[in-house]
């Protein structure tokens, strides 16, 4: 493995990576899946693509305080 590829690889499993995942709402799909499988839903999970057009759809629907 070049050590590049090992850089790259420590910089994706730190939690830095992860927090601004967090923040930017990168992992809001993941934690619906979480989510899902926790609660036993009995629908099958939406797609990924149906969760992020369903997100978008409500939050147009319902602005809030946006920054933009």
């Amino acid at each position: 493995m070049s050590a590049a590829h090992h850089l790259v690889t420590r910089i994706r499993r730190s939690g830095l990576v992860r927090f601004a995942s967090g923040v930017l709402g990168a992992d809001k799909y993941e934690r619906y899946l979480d989510y899902h499988r926790r609660h036993g839903c009995s629908e099958p999970p939406m797609s990924e693509k149906e969760y992020w057009r369903s997100l978008t759809d409500h939050q147009e629907a319902n602005p809030g305080a946006r920054c933009c």
